[in-house]
């Protein structure tokens, strides 16, 4: 039987859904009130509207968007403080209006960082070891190979970089042992399916420490800014991995040792979108999807229900489940399968 690194997954992620409100309002978290979202990945559900990111290392006046190549954003008036239980909105927040949204928010280092000169080039590092997440801000060098550190303290699972100031360039996803080597990379803001280009991620993998990095514009150009999501499994808490569709609603169950809070997928042999499913509902089949590529609204229709101990898929869905097709996936958890030796309920 499996036991948990993290007892309480709310103390370091958790998923906040509300309705837009006429003035600016103060958003509390219904679980652990410890929790300070030092990322923030906001979606709006009803209509078209860009996934943005904010953190507490770039600021509360900075965002990004995940579903384009654009700059990073600046707006004085969007979140007017980051909070011990919460985030607070300004004047000019998105969910003002009668929107309907949704949030997904993970704690890093209560917003304090640190400088980090492991690599050659010297990061700005926000980490939180116990979960396996890290925020990491950099300036380029222009110089290929590079190595940067990540304050994780084991070897990151998967990471995301974004040139922040450098003109149109995509997020680029790294997975070495998912996708197969220093060379092999996703697009968060496209479709495509895994790429080849040689060495982008360095002439050696990640280590407990280091990532590495070409001299793609995307990745490492002189003077430009970056910014660095990284994540590692934690058992009972998260898991990163693959599996291959049947292309039947009897699909097939991936098991992660705990029930989901959402999970994100992403086909790397065909072209596709990614998608990202959220639970929360009194049943299992969760029915709603989002894409962080696309603007679109929330799509419905079932497509997985979310177990105890892992999901299973319930669609023949591309994004999801086409036969002999391999997918990656990223989920986060509700609940721990085991818990300070107390398994969790089966549904």
């Amino acid at each position: 039987m499996a036991y948990s690194d993290i007892k309480d997954p709310s103390a370091h992620f958790q998923i906040k859904t509300g309705v837009g409100a006429s003035s600016p309002q103060s958003h509390t978290f219904d679980g652990n009130s410890d929790l300070q979202p030092d990322l923030l990945w906001w979606k709006r559900r009803d209509a078209s509207g860009g996934h943005t990111l904010h953190d507490s290392t770039r600021g509360r006046t900075k965002f990004l968007y995940a579903s384009a190549d654009t700059n990073e954003q600046t707006d004085g008036n969007l979140i007017s403080s980051f909070d011990t239980n919460g985030w607070s909105t300004g004047s000019s927040w998105f969910d003002l209006g009668s929107q309907t949204w949704v949030t997904w928010a993970w704690k890093a280092n209560g917003g304090t960082t640190s400088s980090n000169t492991d690599g050659n080039i010297t990061s700005t590092v926000q980490s939180n070891q116990d979960a396996g997440f890290s925020i990491v801000t950099y300036t380029g060098n222009g110089s290929n190979n590079q190595t940067i550190g990540h304050g994780l303290g084991v070897q990151p699972s998967w990471w995301v970089v974004k040139n922040r100031s450098g003109g149109s360039t995509n997020w680029l996803f790294g997975a070495s042992s998912i996708l197969g080597g220093t060379s092999n990379y996703l697009k968060l803001n496209d479709t495509s399916a895994n790429t080849e280009y040689n060495n982008i991620w360095g002439d050696s993998p990640t280590s407990s420490t280091l990532f590495r990095v070409s001299n793609l514009s995307h990745l490492n150009t002189n003077g430009s800014n970056y910014v660095a999501y990284l994540f590692a499994d934690k058992q009972g808490y998260s898991k990163f991995g693959s599996y291959v569709g049947n292309g039947n609603t009897n699909g097939p169950f991936i098991y992660t040792g705990f029930k989901p809070a959402v999970i994100i997928h992403k086909s790397i042999t065909t072209v596709k979108n990614w998608g990202i499913i959220t639970g929360g509902t009194f049943k299992n089949e969760i029915d709603a999807r989002l894409n962080p590529n696309l603007l679109a609204a929330e799509g419905t229709g079932t497509m997985v229900d979310f177990l105890s101990n892992g999901f299973k898929w319930r669609t023949t869905n591309g994004t999801a489940n086409t036969n002999g097709t391999t997918y990656i996936y990223m989920a986060w958890a509700e609940n721990p399968f085991v818990a300070g030796g107390v398994p969790t309920t089966a549904r």
